[in-house]
């Protein structure tokens, strides 16, 4: 009964705040990354919380460079198997390391993708 006194209470208050376009969109664009709706985030933000993204920027760019690293390795793969003169020097021994490679690779990708939230606390 209390949760309903309270969303009364905020339904019948509320702030205007005027802002320029780009103001907008860079709170609309702050509370997708939070992961909130615009009006919450605002209200979080006004009472003193930290606002922070649901995704882990650092770890998303890992996982760029390990998607680049697939491609390199695809790349590789494919001149193989067109017979290119540039891999004629490839022997079974390495066609195995490279799809080893490209395995482990896909692991590491996998792994980091579910450690790419950030929990909600």
């Amino acid at each position: 009964m209390r949760d309903k006194a309270l969303k009364l209470t905020r339904k019948h208050k509320h702030l205007r705040v005027p802002v320029l376009p780009q103001e907008e969109e860079q709170i609309a664009s702050n509370a997708r990354a939070a992961n909130l709706p615009i009006a919450v985030f605002l209200r979080n933000v006004g009472q003193g919380y930290q606002a922070r993204s649901i995704l882990d920027n650092r770890r998303v760019e890992e996982l760029a460079r390990i998607n680049g690293d697939l491609g390199r390795l695809g790349g590789l793969l494919k001149l193989w198997l067109t017979n290119d003169t540039r891999t004629a020097a490839f022997g079974e021994a390495t066609i195995r390391a490279l799809l080893s490679k490209i395995a482990s690779t896909q692991d590491q990708m996998q792994s980091i993708m579910r450690e790419v939230l950030i929990p909600k606390k």
